[in-house]
This record gives structure tokens, C-alpha cells and sequence, in this order.
């Protein structure tokens, strides 16, 4: 279990100061301190509330407040048999993509290596898949993991996407794009090494594996694949947040040099723009990826002007 208080500075002051001596080092940015003690482990953070998780976390709690207690269980919830024991505890690289499903922007892609003692300071951040959150929320949020977490982007915008998509189909971009971002950050932790590798899932293993071949390297050690790989650890949820902030800037410089505001998604919206930016004579190469039937219905609709 796990439960949150929210408590006043002086209050703060007071908790912290009835655990000063079992208090750890080496603490998370944003951690004012961390305890254990038989049954609890006991996090304060900046902001003023303080964690409690454990068997006795809700007696433990309430020693120190009886009004207002927030109790929250913690992300992700769910577990499966073929994921290791305590999964959601480990330490884990993770990686998620956005921009597939949207005719204007990029897609992006990116990994982010959870440790187990950064958990809980994610958690405090509110850390869950980017689909949930608000753009202002996902800034915020973007930024405070990539300054606790290694992670890794790539980020191909329109030109460079259609370019690609000659050559490789959509599933088979995201995977090489998903293997790529893995093996930079693992790069990046040596000689430390994950105790699994979390791929939010697209397609089969099998087929992702068949994707990779003549890639190098091709990262397989202890590569797991989940739906909503959110759902099962912070790593994924952690990079589809930072994933969708790098989409977030590039679709703020492509609105910018369309001269107007480019909406997400592939609706009859996204075919009115597109066809406008045609009667304005720009390249839709610059702004959108061309495979997708919008493209042929923003040129009809271009012709009726």
C-alpha cells in the first residue's frame, strides 16, 4: 500500500527530524529525505507531501495525519506471468513512440532508463501515460524526468519520414527507430546494465525481431513487449511522456512555418489545412507524412478552390 500526506513546513520539519537517524544518501532530485524502518519506507519530498509504502504504510501515516489523508496506489498496477517477479520495482529501460496515427508532425521515438530508487520520485511527479496529460502538464513533466533519467530520442520529421517510408513500412520504422533509441541509452548506463528492457508493443515479437534484420546492433537481452507497457512499468510511461514533448516542439516549428496551427490526428480537419497549405503553394513534403489518404483528399479538395 501506499499513502501520501500533503503537510505544512513546520510539519515537514517534524517528521523528518523524528527519522534522522536510519536516513539514507544519495537521494533523487527532488527528495528531502528517505527512511526505512520494519514494514514502511518513508519519502519526503520538496513539495511538501511524503510518501509512506509498505504493509504498515497507512498506521505508519496516520501517527501524522488524521485529516485529509490521500491514499494512492502506486503506477503501473498491472503484472503478468511472463514479466519477472516485481516487475514494476526493477530497474527498466523503456521505450514508447508517438505520431503514428497523425498525418502532420513527426514521429518520434524514445527510450528512458527508470532505476528502482528513481521510482518513487516519479511517482511524486505524477508520471503516467502521456495520452493523460494535458501538453502544459507533459512540458513540465518532460523536462524533471530528463533531468532524473538517462533517456534518448529520435525524432523524424516529415521530410525525412517520407523518405523512409519508401523504403521500410510504418511498423517496420518504429522498430528500428524503438531498437536504435534502446541501444543509445544502454550506451550511455555502461557498465550499468538494466534488469529488463520494456518495449510498449506494436507488433509481434517475432515480427519486431524479423524488422531488425541487417540492423547493428540489435538489442535482445532481456527485451520484453506489453500493450500499454505503461500499465506494467514507469519506463514506458516516462518515455511516451518525453516522446510526446519532442512532438510537441517540432509540431510548434512546423505550425510556425505553415503560418498556422496544425492540428494532431487525421480527421476532416487535418484535410482542410492540408489543402490550404497546397492553395498557398507550400510542400506538404515540410509538414506531413504523405502515405496517408489525406494527402490525395487535401489535393481534390485544393483543386475545388
Amino acid at each position: 500500500m501506499n499513502v501520501v500526506i500533503q503537510v505544512s513546513p513546520s510539519k515537514f520539519k517534524q517528521i523528518q527530524q523524528n527519522y534522522v537517524t536510519n536516513q539514507q544518501t544519495g537521494l533523487p532530485k527532488g527528495t528531502s529525505f528517505r527512511v526505512k524502518i520494519p514494514g514502511v519506507t518513508i519519502t519526503g519530498y520538496q513539495s511538501g507531501k511524503i510518501m509512506f509504502q509498505g504493509q504498515l504504510a497507512q498506521q505508519e501515516a496516520q501517527r501524522w495525519d488524521t485529516h485529509g489523508m490521500m491514499t494512492s496506489k502506486s503506477h503501473p498496477t498491472k503484472i503478468a506471468d511472463d514479466l519477472p517477479q516485481n516487475f514494476d520495482q526493477l530497474s527498466v529501460l523503456g521505450s514508447d513512440e508517438v505520431g503514428t496515427g497523425s498525418y502532420f508532425g513527426p514521429l518520434t521515438t524514445a527510450a528512458v532508463f527508470v532505476q528502482h530508487n528513481h521510482l518513487q520520485a516519479l511517482n511524486e511527479l505524477g508520471v503516467e501515460d502521456s495520452k493523460k496529460l494535458s501538453d502544459p502538464a507533459i512540458i513540465k513533466m518532460a523536462k524533471q524526468i530528463m533531468q532524473i533519467c538517462p533517456y534518448h530520442v529520435v525524432n523524424v520529421k516529415p521530410h525525412d519520414y517520407n523518405r523512409l517510408i519508401k523504403q521500410y513500412n510504418q511498423a517496420q520504422l518504429k522498430a528500428i527507430c524503438h531498437n536504435y533509441v534502446l541501444g543509445k541509452v544502454l550506451d550511455k548506463i555502461k557498465p550499468q546494465s538494466p534488469n529488463a528492457i520494456l518495449i510498449d508493443e506494436f507488433v509481434s515479437p517475432q515480427t519486431y525481431f524479423n524488422y531488425l534484420q541487417g540492423q547493428s546492433p540489435i538489442i535482445t537481452k532481456n527485451v520484453f513487449f506489453k500493450e500499454k507497457g505503461e500499465s506494467y512499468h514507469l519506463a514506458v510511461a516516462a518515455a511516451s511522456i518525453v516522446a510526446r514533448y519532442v512532438s510537441l516542439q517540432t509540431m510548434d516549428e512546423l505550425s510556425a512555418i505553415a503560418g498556422q496551427t496544425l492540428p494532431i490526428g487525421a480527421g476532416h480537419k487535418v484535410d482542410l489545412i492540408a489543402a490550404d497549405l497546397i492553395s498557398k503553394g507550400k510542400n506538404l513534403d515540410q509538414f506531413a507524412k504523405l502515405h496517408f489518404g489525406n494527402t490525395m483528399k487535401a489535393r481534390r479538395l485544393a483543386n475545388q478552390k
